[in-house]
């Protein structure tokens, strides 16, 4: 996977669909041939992953062995976990954190009306004297948790990221936007925390759906659940919903979403 040359660089999110699925022609067997193309035309120095069993980790490593990953977890969880992927010849990674999203966040837990334990994983790297945090996370379905989700997310970046940071946030989050959470993380919203820096969407004003099912035709009820968020000193050159096939599959049930930035001079 080539990444991005001189002050850019590229940032994939992939929510890779648990391996342990019974997704019949679609399982993860068949269509982890799909990734090595998907690297190939999509180069990017970070690749944020969710749904991710160690077996699927595992095999990015391999798959990818230029680069390093945050966030896996030995022995692995019952459930899935949520990979930071880098470019390590390119980014230094300086500092990292995974929490989960409960009113415990430094204790494996949930909240009551969450179905799973959610997480997110943070990385703070260097390159050229830039700094930057990425964090990849993955929403439960209740518009409610969702919110107080974001807002530990919010507060866990706050205490995290250096002052004046740019940070980028990615996953899947499960609703769309203009939804509850998403005002909420771009300051649009009734409980947009004002003491923070919040969010923009790469994809502002397109709400095109990025959950498939395998079928290529985007679920628009759903709308776009996968988004890449940025604040602080970053330019988005280019974005795109990667719809293709690649090797004859899909890689997964959603299309993956990508974003070229550069740093704001």
């Amino acid at each position: 996977m080539e990444t991005a040359a001189g002050n850019s660089f590229g940032v994939m999110s992939l929510n890779l669909r648990f391996g342990l699925a019974d997704d019949g022609p679609n399982c993860w067997d068949c269509r982890k041939a799909s990734l090595p193309g998907l690297f190939e035309e999509y180069g990017a120095d970070f690749v944020c992953t969710q749904e991710t069993n160690d077996f699927q980790a595992g095999h990015l490593q391999e798959l990818l062995p230029n680069y390093a990953m945050l966030g896996l977890r030995r022995p692995a969880p019952r459930f899935w976990q949520h990979n930071l992927i880098f470019a390590k010849k390119l980014w230094k990674p300086l500092a990292q954190r995974r929490f989960y999203l409960s009113p415990i966040p430094d204790i494996p837990s949930r909240f009551k009306k969450s179905r799973w334990p959610r997480q997110c994983t943070l990385g703070l790297f260097e390159k050229d004297g830039n700094a930057l945090v990425v964090a990849v996370t993955h929403l439960d379905f209740d518009s409610e948790i969702q919110t107080r989700s974001a807002l530990i997310i919010l507060d866990e970046l706050e205490k995290f990221t250096p002052s004046g940071t740019p940070a980028i946030l990615t996953g899947d989050f499960n609703a769309r936007p203009g939804s509850p959470v998403h005002k909420l993380l771009l300051g649009q919203g009734p409980e947009s925390p004002r003491e923070f820096d919040l969010f923009k969407d790469v994809f502002e004003g397109n709400d095109k759906g990025t959950h498939h099912g395998f079928t290529g035709q985007a679920d628009q009820q759903k709308g776009r659940i996968d988004w890449i968020l940025h604040r602080g000193g970053l330019l988005v050159e280019k974005a795109c919903v990667i719809e293709g096939r690649f090797a004859a599959f899909y890689p997964s049930d959603h299309f993956p979403v990508w974003a070229g930035f550069s740093w704001q001079k």
